[in-house]
C-alpha cells in the first residue's frame, strides 16, 4: 500500500506570478513530502486531460502515476523494475462493488455475534484494514484558525476534524493570487473522483481547490500536515508553466505489465 499512500500525498500547488509563463498550456509542480523522518521529492505534471506524479524516494527508487481523464485509466509505473500496472474505470466500479458487498456481508455476520465478541472483531478490523477502504468515511469538518506563512506565501490556516478528532492542518492561498484557476486542475478533480471509490479517505488527501460550500476550506493548499497512523507533511517548493510531449504521459516501450495492487488486470500489455 506504500505506492497508494505516495499518490495520495501529492496534494497541492505553488505560486506562479510571472506573466510570460502563461504561454505554456501545462503546469509543472515540485513538492516534498516527509513521512517517518524520510523525505520524498515529487514532480507533478498536468495538462488539460492528463496528470503525472513522479516520486523519487530516499532509496532512489523512481515511480510515476499517470491518469488519463479522457480514457479514464490510471497507470502505476516502476522505472527501476521496468514494469507497470493498470486500472480502468470498469475495474474501479467492479472492485468498489465487490468491496461494498463484502463489507455488507461481514457487518451482517458481526451483528449476529454477542456484544463482547462483536466489539473485539470490530477493533481487530479497524487495526488491519486500510482506512476508508470499502466503508463510509466521516466527512472532514474544517475550521479557519488564523493566518500563516509558508515560504514566501502568506496563507490562511485551517484545521480539519473527523468525529471530533483532528486529522489535518493546512495553509491555503487564493489560486488567483498564484496566477492559477480551477480549470488548470480539472483533471486532478477527475482523478480524485476516480480514486475515491477505492480509497475514500485517501482520495480526500489528494489535490483539491477548496470551496467553503463544498470542501469546507477555501483556496489551494501550499502546506498540509496529516495525522493518524502515518503522519506526513507536504510542502510546495516550485511551480512553472510548461508544455509537455505526449510521451510524458505514456508507459515507456518495453515495460512489462503486472497485476495491479488494487486487483485490476495484469499480464502483458498490448503494444507495450
Amino acid at each position: 500500500m506504500k505506492s497508494i499512500a505516495t499518490l495520495t500525498m501529492s496534494v497541492a500547488v505553488v505560486c506562479l506570478t510571472s506573466s510570460p509563463l502563461l504561454a505554456a498550456d501545462g503546469v509543472l509542480i515540485s513538492e516534498k513530502t516527509t513521512t517517518g523522518g524520510k523525505t520524498e521529492a515529487h514532480q507533478i505534471q498536468i495538462d488539460q486531460n492528463r496528470i503525472r506524479v513522479e516520486t523519487s524516494g530516499a532509496n532512489g527508487e523512481k515511480q510515476a502515476f499517470v491518469f488519463d481523464g479522457a480514457k479514464q485509466v490510471m497507470w502505476m509505473i516502476n522505472y527501476d523494475k521496468k514494469s507497470y500496472s493498470e486500472i480502468t474505470k470498469d475495474d474501479v466500479d467492479r472492485l468498489s462493488g465487490q468491496m461494498s458487498d463484502a463489507m455488507s456481508k461481514m457487518q451482517a455476520q458481526m451483528q449476529a455475534l454477542p456484544p463482547e465478541q462483536r466489539a473485539r472483531m470490530e477493533a481487530m478490523m479497524k487495526g488491519r484494514m486500510p482506512a476508508g477502504m470499502g466503508s463510509a468515511v466521516a466527512k472532514t469538518e474544517y475550521k479557519k484558525t488564523g493566518t500563516g506563512q509558508v515560504g514566501k506565501w502568506a496563507c490562511d490556516e485551517y484545521e480539519g476534524y473527523q468525529n471530533g478528532q483532528k486529522t489535518v492542518e493546512m495553509c491555503t492561498v487564493d489560486p488567483k493570487t498564484l496566477g492559477l484557476s480551477a480549470a488548470d486542475f480539472a483533471v486532478a478533480t477527475e482523478l480524485q473522483s476516480f480514486f475515491s471509490k477505492l480509497v475514500p479517505q485517501g482520495a480526500e488527501k489528494m489535490f483539491s481547490i477548496g470551496k467553503l460550500e463544498e470542501q469546507g476550506f477555501s483556496g489551494v493548499p501550499v502546506h498540509r500536515a496529516s495525522f493518524g497512523m502515518s503522519p506526513s507533511t507536504t510542502d510546495l517548493t516550485d511551480v512553472a508553466r510548461q508544455s509537455f510531449p505526449d510521451s510524458t504521459f505514456a508507459v515507456p516501450d518495453g515495460f512489462q505489465k503486472v497485476a495491479s495492487p488494487f486487483g485490476g488486470r495484469g499480464g502483458r500489455g498490448p503494444g507495450r
